[in-house]
């Protein structure tokens, strides 16, 4: 009997292909993204030899899509999205805008529609959140406040992407495409009634998820982990994933990206969110690397050699526009240099997102097919070169204030949270423990000092922490403390003790060596998570190091020590 096995041979073809070029890709110190849509190009149709079935990928993307959004919505936090808002949302909101009308205003010189100009800008005004974490954690910067800064930014924009997901089929008639109906221009005449519509229906979808489904499917989750089985707790993870996205879809008219996102966002309510990510993980990544390969299928390669210059002006707009004007955005809102290169890097590239919607406004008729090889060549490009940009930031933050007084000008501009108030009472700036970092860690260690009656300073990068503080009349002065001129403003020189919890180690030693340039007798205590590291420290700067894992395991055993002991809680602990 003959069998049709299109759907076993594209799949058997995207992974080993992915496999195959996500190698070569690693194996260059690139992203194995650029080697999964490599491999689409080679399985596509645009390249000769063996074509897959460009269909039934297509469908497999849409699953990719889904799983991809549904870890977006599993690792959303409005907790650290807000504690850098100040800085990210507005940041955010300018620089989409600002990329888009650059966009734009490129379609427009290649004679494009405005719907394709909008859809253009939009897929390279987003940079891939994928990508970014990445970069982050290899360069051990995830848990700094650059690294929150970058990611609270690229959720945001992450945000913004799904209500354009939601509004672009809304709006496809009146920008000159099919609209969600398949029907022309004049199908969407009333377009306040049809957006209407459509926002309206997003609405309940984001009524019934808040209010039914953040209560019935972190339950559901419990009821399965109970039963002990793996698999089924997998499959309950998956099935509620795909369930919802396809069900938000036929009941609400809703997009897969969509549903998805709020499946994981519900699902995070779950004290088994971090399971079900763990669980789901694998086959995330599988379908993941499905649908990048299914970009890939969709692109022609042939757009380097007719439409050069347009790929320059695309990888431009991505690399050197977007990023100019988010640096002068960071600089306007008083960041320091550090933290302006830093997001500026992080945005110079686009991924998963921009695919998505150049999918979308392939489907909606708005964007031509160039378009989308444009967006695709751009993020081939950008990805490639991206980590050659996080490299070129050190040296040319020292570039910069070897050649001008302005860098330091820029790093320090008449910032009233860069200097501590003339009204804090000099016996609390004698004696005190300064305290470099507010996160998690640092919070509980003020906490600690405070109910004691000890006065501290905090040293803190995050200017918003900064103002909350100042807010609760905690002495606080924002700006990085490797910076001598943070030390001072926290009167370091007076200090009796220099408490370092922040989670990056990476200048914990200028921080140590102004210190006691400044005041010799100081004592020092570091936070440190890696056992290498605090050996190092110890030799190096003579300090107190706490390793996380080494504190906890002692604190459980003391713990275990008063339990066997049948000691009472509450009964011989200190």
């Amino acid at each position: 009997m003959h069998h049709n096995i299109s759907l076993i041979t594209t799949i058997a073809a995207a992974l080993g292909f992915g496999l195959l070029f996500g190698m070569i890709a690693v194996r260059f110190k690139l992203p194995a993204l650029v080697g999964y849509l490599a491999a689409g190009i080679v399985i596509g149709p645009a390249t000769p030899g063996f074509v897959a079935d460009v269909a039934l990928a297509g469908q497999l993307a849409e699953i990719g899509v889904m799983l991809l959004m549904f870890g977006v919505g599993l690792h959303f936090s409005l907790d650290d999205l807000m504690e850098v808002r100040g800085i990210a949302l507005p940041g955010a909101v300018l620089q989409i805008a600002t990329a888009t009308g650059m966009g734009i205003s490129m379609a427009h010189l290649w004679g494009w529609s405005l719907g394709a100009g909008l859809v253009f800008g939009l897929a390279l005004s987003v940079a891939s959140t994928v990508v970014l974490l990445r970069a982050l954690e290899d360069l051990g910067i995830l848990d700094s406040i650059n690294g929150r800064i970058a990611v609270g930014w690229l959720v945001v924009e992450d945000l913004v992407t799904v209500l354009m997901l939601v509004m672009l089929p809304a709006l496809a008639g009146a920008l000159g495409g099919t609209g969600p109906d398949g029907g022309g221009a004049g199908a969407d005449a009333n377009i306040w009634k049809t957006l209407g519509l459509t926002l309206g229906q997003v609405a309940a979808f984001i009524v019934f998820m808040l209010v039914v489904g953040r209560k019935l499917f972190p339950w559901f989750l419990w009821r399965v982990a109970r039963t002990g089985s793996r698999e089924l707790f997998t499959l309950a993870v998956v099935a509620t994933a795909v369930g919802i996205a396809y069900g938000s879809s036929e009941l609400f008219g809703v997009s897969f990206a969509l549903g998805a996102f709020f499946a994981g966002m519900v699902l995070r309510e779950s004290p088994l969110s971090h399971r079900a990510a763990e669980e789901s993980l694998p086959l995330r990544d599988a379908f993941s690397v499905l649908f990048f390969v299914s970009v890939g299928m969709l692109a022609d390669p042939m757009v380097l050699v007719d439409s050069p210059l347009r790929v320059l002006a695309v990888v431009g707009v991505i690399m050197f526009g977007k990023s100019l004007v988010a640096f002068g955005l960071v600089i306007a809102l008083r960041y320091r240099l550090n933290t302006a290169l830093t997001v500026s890097a992080s945005l110079a590239q686009i991924g998963e997102f921009s695919f998505i919607l150049a999918a979308l406004g392939m489907s909606l008729g708005l964007l031509p097919k160039e378009g989308q090889s444009l967006i695709l060549a751009g993020a081939i490009i950008s990805i490639a070169l991206n980590p050659l940009l996080f490299k070129a930031i050190e040296p040319l933050q020292r570039w910069l204030r070897g050649k001008s007084d302005s860098a330091h000008k820029l790093e320090r501009s008449a910032d009233p949270l860069a200097e501590l108030p003339v009204s804090v009472p000099q016996e609390r700036l004698s004696g005190q423990v300064v305290l470099v970092g507010y996160g998690r860690v640092g919070r509980m260690i003020a906490d600690a000092l405070m109910a004691q009656g000890v006065h501290i300073v905090v040293a803190e990068q995050n200017r918003e922490l900064v103002d909350q503080l100042r807010r609760r009349d905690i002495a606080a002065v924002a700006g990085n403390a490797a910076d001598p001129a943070v030390l001072i403003q926290a009167h370091i020189a007076r200090a009796a003790l220099l408490v370092i919890a922040t989670p990056d180690t990476f200048h914990v030693r200028a921080m140590i060596e102004t210190a006691r340039a400044l005041n010799p007798a100081i004592r020092t205590l570091v936070r440190t998570h890696n056992e290498e590291e605090a050996e190092l420290l110890r030799k190096e700067t003579g300090s107190q190091v706490f390793v996380g894992e080494r504190e906890l395991a002692r604190s459980m055993a003391e713990r275990i020590s008063v339990e066997l002991a049948g000691v009472r809680p509450g009964h011989g602990e200190h």
